[in-house]
């Protein structure tokens, strides 16, 4: 029973884009491994950029200061 958590930073994933990476996902894990899809669990977690960290500094302290793109 795979389980495969995809965390992205919280900057407008819309609902299409989040059933695509289901759909991806678990299309590739019963292509590669032969898992069945109905025991294939995805879960997207969108962590605000102020939660989330690169060489020391927030997401949201990069982006204010024009140094990083979306994640």
């Amino acid at each position: 029973m795979p389980y495969v958590n995809i965390q992205v930073t919280d900057e407008g994933v819309t609902a299409d884009e989040r059933r695509q990476l289901i759909e991806g996902v678990t299309e590739l894990l019963e292509r590669v491994l032969r898992k069945p899809p109905s025991t294939t669990y995805v879960v997207i977690q969108e962590i605000a950029t102020d939660a989330w960290g690169v060489g020391g500094k927030t997401v949201a302290e990069l982006k204010a200061q024009g140094k990083h793109g979306s994640s």
